[in-house]
């Protein structure tokens, strides 16, 4: 029997997250496809990795001084990260989000001591977009940082040093694939980068959802948002300086009812429950394999992003009334 780790330090639980093999998307793809999970994170979510080295480079340069507050602009996950880790270091957290965002992320960061700050959704070039507003908001407070997850290359850095070099070791040094949704575009340039120094093979996919603009920037060289998406946490309008230089080799673009169907199969098939950025990353996952598959890799492996668990999604993905609003297909359980 093998010994589970043990650690001294709750922050150590950040990281070390296991992979799956995930068999319904593998014999859809007719390859092996892989699932990070990083809903085992302890705020249950990718996103712990980047509040962790965001804070930790903060304290490093000191920007953050003990007592500090750290204030930032997320669609929540990033913020729950940002509280769990800032509990541990004795420090104060303040979060701007989209009002848009689901219940539970809302009441999960207020649960966690987090200052909930919501505002309308709007468009980045809009002064009072999330992000631009918890930047205004950290040069008001005395003794705030603002994490700036977006342009803060901290966040690129947590999946170079350590989502990449753990996928790898878990690869046992046999991956052909990557691909993953972007948001900051931390996850994807980073584990990107850290995976093509172990090879320079690999081939790094961007999986976009509809209403972002990266699909048509990788693939015409041009940013452009087409269609629309309900998925919270991904879909990028711009370049941001975490996906500055990202190693992209192919795109894909997936639906959201591409990523449902898979947010159900996962579920009534294999017992995991996931939110729809995890079920548009697998649908990406799938064609990347295929295509591989197609170029003559008939052995290939594909890794990819369980980006957090579903239960953070119950008042929408999960929610009858909510899915025929948006005109989504209901999971027949829930009919």
């Amino acid at each position: 029997m093998t010994k589970a780790p043990v650690y001294q330090n709750t922050l150590d639980l950040i990281g070390n997250t296991p992979m799956v093999l995930l068999k319904g998307p593998s014999e859809a793809a007719g390859c092996e496809i892989w699932g990070k999970c990083e809903f085992a994170n302890p705020g249950q979510s990718v996103k712990d990795r980047a509040a962790l080295w965001i804070i930790r480079d903060a304290e490093r340069s000191g920007a953050l001084k003990p007592g500090g507050t750290i204030v930032e602009g997320t669609a929540g996950n990033t913020g729950i990260g940002i509280a769990l880790v800032a509990n541990a270091l004795g420090y104060k957290t303040i979060i701007v989000m989209p009002e848009t965002q689901s219940r539970e992320k809302m009441d999960t960061l207020r649960a966690l001591q987090a200052e909930l700050v919501l505002v309308p959704a709007a468009p980045f070039s809009n002064p009072g977009h999330f992000v631009h507003t918890s930047r205004r908001l950290a040069e008001e407070t005395e003794g705030a940082i603002w994490a700036n997850q977006f342009d803060n290359t901290a966040n690129r850095k947590a999946h170079i040093e350590s989502t990449a070099p753990e996928i790898w070791a878990q690869m046992d040094g046999r991956l052909d694939g990557f691909t993953c949704a972007a948001g900051t575009g931390g996850t994807l340039a980073g584990v990107g980068l850290g995976l093509k120094a172990f090879d320079e093979g690999i081939t790094i996919a961007l999986t976009d959802p509809y209403g972002a603009a990266l699909y048509n920037y990788y693939a015409h060289g041009e940013l452009k948002a087409e269609g629309s998406s309900v998925a919270e946490g991904i879909g990028q309008g711009r370049i941001t300086a975490n996906l500055d230089g990202a190693p992209i080799d192919t795109q894909f673009r997936m639906s959201d009812e591409e990523g449902l169907e898979w947010v159900r199969r996962l579920l009534a098939e294999e017992g995991l429950a996931l939110g729809l950025s995890s079920g548009i990353n697998v649908a990406g996952a799938v064609a990347l394999g295929r295509k591989l598959v197609a170029q003559g890799k008939k052995d290939a492996r594909v890794a990819t992003i369980l980006c957090d668990t579903g239960l953070r999604y119950l008042s929408t993905l999960y929610n009858k009334a909510w899915l025929e609003a948006k005109g989504l297909p209901v999971f027949p359980w829930l009919a």
